[in-house]
């Protein structure tokens, strides 16, 4: 009789706790065999704000999976895309004067830097950290160079951290539905590792989300995760303009846009369509101002996120490439030629569009980083002094 033993995963977001359940099976594929969506409540400006209505909110929904599936989880995976997260990259140094790099070199360096990040952010809880850089007598090394000889090694570390009273309230909620936390992934690690996994040879690039009132842009280099950053606005700040502007109603403006395709080469005298005037009168409006006014506020965006974006003016000089996923599938269509110029500032970016992305690949390449790890994450490990009776016993047996 096959062994029932599904995982359980709860991504929280900006809109939506999610709650998916997978089924793994001995040849390692997954497939989703529940998944339940309800609305957040007792956030704020990314922070949990009322304690008992998201605890009372996640224990009613996970007993309503229990139910269903007739089976009582221990532990979950959480999959945060909120909270805030901070982003910190430090390099630590070793002088081997000709020796080899040794591993126990490596750890040094990954337990000293983890030790300096508690100290300066002692309210912050490490999520993940990330071997980013290795550079071996100045010479950057692609692996880990354990047992090559050198003079000088540095080993940079990208740490991902959140805020410890957010972390403690996220487990003690779920020690109130007795559940452990597994693990706890950034969705943008996640979705920057199925990149990864299926784009030939990218380890370094931006991806960019814009929503209907949120965009998001998130940068890896070198298989790891350096930034991410969230902005209050998203693809409605076009339809607004256009509305402001012509004078139409939103519904028209969206109309219009979802029929249409806007390039730079739109003769002067194209009209908009009658048969879109539905709830506005019928105006001459030349399809050349929809383009400009549309253009405009894209090129703004893009500006804000990217272009000229102070937080990304180092990162911007090592990558080319921008994934770019517009969540609005009627924007993307109609304005896609708009948003590849404004991005690509002229010619600098290569801008690839992706289309949403589904939650099974999400969960799948979650499952993968949980189980298997990732090549460029890395585990602290910290060494303790043994007793005396231990150091006896390594005497005698070794």
């Amino acid at each position: 009789m096959k062994n029932f033993s599904p995982t359980l995963y709860l991504e929280i977001n900006n809109l939506n706790l999610v709650f998916s359940v997978l089924e793994v099976n001995q040849d390692n594929s997954s497939k989703i065999i529940y998944e339940l969506e309800t609305p957040l409540i007792g956030f704020h400006d990314n922070r949990i704000s009322n304690l008992d209505q998201i605890s009372d909110l996640i224990k009613k929904n996970i007993y309503l999976v229990e139910q269903k599936l007739n089976y009582t989880f221990k532990e979950l995976i959480l999959i945060i895309d909120n909270f805030d997260p901070t982003f910190i990259n430090l390099t630590g140094f070793k002088k081997l004067n000709g020796s080899q790099v040794l591993r126990e070199n490596i750890t040094y360096i990954l337990n000293t830097l983890k030790s300096y990040i508690n100290e300066i952010d002692s309210k912050k809880t490490i999520l993940h950290i990330f071997n980013s850089k290795f550079y071996l007598d100045n010479k950057k090394i692609d692996n880990l160079p354990i047992g090559l000889f050198g003079d000088f090694y540095s080993h940079e570390l990208s740490f991902i951290l959140i805020n410890q009273n957010d972390y403690k309230n996220l487990k003690n909620i779920l020690d109130k539905c007795n559940l452990k936390i597994k693990k706890i992934v950034h969705k943008s690690f996640i979705k920057g590792v199925h990149l990864i996994k299926n784009s030939k040879n990218i380890e370094t690039f931006f991806h960019i989300q814009i929503g209907k009132d949120k965009s998001k842009i998130f940068y890896f280099e070198n298989n790891s995760l350096k930034f991410d950053q969230n902005f209050e606005f998203g693809s409605d700040i076009i339809l607004k303009d256009v509305s402001k502007i012509t004078s139409l109603k939103m519904n028209t403006v969206k109309k219009i846009l979802e029929n249409s395709i806007y390039k730079s080469d739109i003769h002067d005298d194209e009209l908009i369509e009658k048969e879109f005037f539905v709830e506005d009168s019928y105006r001459k409006i030349k399809k050349k101002l929809i383009y400009e006014i549309s253009f405009a506020r894209i090129q703004e965006i893009s500006e804000l996120i990217i272009h000229k974006n102070i937080n990304l003016s180092h990162y911007n000089q090592h990558s080319k490439i921008i994934f770019l996923e517009i969540n609005t599938k009627w924007l993307a269509k109609s304005l896609k030629n708009v948003f590849e110029i404004a991005f690509s500032n002229t010619n600098n970016k290569e801008v690839r569009f992706l289309s949403y992305f589904p939650v099974e690949n999400i969960l799948n390449t979650a499952n993968e980083i949980v189980h298997f790890g990732w090549k460029k994450e890395a585990i602290p490990i910290t060494h303790f002094k043994k007793s005396l009776i231990a150091r006896f016993f390594d005497a005698i047996f070794g």
